[in-house]
């Protein structure tokens, strides 16, 4: 039996002060991830000082095309934009149950579906609130939250482990090639100053184009920059868009294991690909180097500002490659190389394997969410 969101559920009206907010409690679309889970700091606030709230328990999502996947479910209070809708548990009804009510690909794909505008199309919210959902005992609305929500919880474990890993590696790094602390704060004699393009051959990617003309649901991945802006982990594994094989000869094919910059857009992020892909010309890449794609992921990360900073242009900022090329950059001796990929080299590859452990857990939690909803899996005897 069917019911409408509108039965479980209401959009939230309260307005709050901006004033009092700090940026971790304004959500926007902008700042929030583009996955199921999570917000990045917010970059300013609204000139304005009423703004939308919402309160712990509230289910956030973005309303604006082709930013509707974006969803958040918060845990705290704090004010929002009007880009953001915010939904309310209706009594008897278990928050987290809406919260994946909403966080279902067939709830996205009807939002969608029934949007209204041209330029930038919005949910509409009297379609929204007629979406058909089961009707499901609290129970059972218990069992299913608690089932999907402790693969999110594991999958947010593993993003802290990961931070707390990066955050060493970066400290490691600083230590000993920034602040040169082994060596007492100076540049051992040995190490060759000059720059980074003395020491690292620097590319661009390719694009076949049109590009439309190329996009394909299977063939060659392709990587692009939002599938990392908001990627919390060194490795990219998930990647949604493919190119067909015609398009190869006008692109750059890389293995797994290859480091990547971005260079336009949003430039100086570095990745690492866990899987093989295409790349366009708004990514860097790194066919031979002297330092290791773990040491070159931790430098781009530490000068990453100043990266920015000079990037150029008119309508998205791009790092020329001749930019980077220029940047001055010290070697150390080969021996401190090493050592120094000993010690990181471990947390990477644990890294690596967290995040790989993530991308099986979402993909589960995908597959379950619509079978758990449909009754599809018979949760009542299940105990939790």
């Amino acid at each position: 039996m069917k019911s409408k969101l509108a039965d479980i559920c209401d959009f939230a009206k309260e307005k709050t002060d901006v004033s009092g907010l700090d940026e971790e409690c304004y959500i926007s679309t902008e700042n929030m991830m583009p996955n199921k889970g999570g917000i990045t700091k917010a970059t300013s606030l609204p000139s304005t000082v009423q703004t939308q709230a919402f309160s712990a328990e509230d289910t956030l999502v973005s309303n604006i095309r082709p930013y509707f996947r974006k969803i958040w479910y918060a845990q705290s209070d704090g004010g929002c934009s009007n880009d953001v809708l915010v939904f309310r548990h209706k009594k008897d009804v278990h928050p987290r149950f809406l919260y994946y009510i909403l966080a279902d690909d067939a709830f996205f794909d009807y939002a969608t579906a029934t949007s209204k505008g041209t330029k930038m199309p919005r949910g509409d919210k009297q379609a929204i609130m007629n979406y058909p959902v089961p009707n499901i005992s609290w129970n059972e609305q218990c069992k299913i939250a608690d089932i999907l929500s402790s693969i999110d919880e594991k999958i947010e474990i593993n993003v802290a482990i990961n931070k707390n890993l990066e955050e060493q590696a970066q400290a490691i790094f600083k230590s000993w090639f920034v602040e040169y602390n082994p060596w007492n704060g100076n540049v051992p004699a040995l190490w060759i100053k000059g720059n980074l393009g003395d020491f690292v051959n620097i590319k661009r990617g390719g694009s076949p184009r049109p590009i439309q003309e190329y996009l394909s649901e299977s063939g060659f991945r392709w990587l692009k920059i939002s599938d990392v802006t908001s990627l919390q982990s060194p490795f990219v594994i998930d990647i949604k868009d493919h190119i067909i094989e015609e398009g190869l000869r006008k692109t750059v094919h890389l293995k797994k294991g290859s480091l990547v910059l971005s260079n336009s857009a949003t430039p100086g992020i570095p990745k690492i690909l866990d899987v093989d892909s295409c790349i366009h010309d708004g990514w860097l890449f790194f066919p031979e180097s002297r330092f290791s794609k773990e040491y070159l992921y931790l430098y781009f990360k530490y000068i990453r500002q100043q990266l920015v900073n000079l990037s150029n242009g008119s309508v998205f900022n791009n790092l020329k490659t001749d930019i980077l090329k220029a940047y001055p950059t010290i070697l150390p001796d080969k021996e401190t190389l090493l050592h120094f990929d000993s010690v990181v080299n471990p947390m990477f590859l644990q890294m690596q394997n967290l995040t790989r452990e993530s991308n099986r857990l979402a993909t589960l939690r995908d597959i379950l969410l619509p079978r758990l909803m449909s009754g599809e899996i018979d949760v009542s005897n299940i105990e939790v």
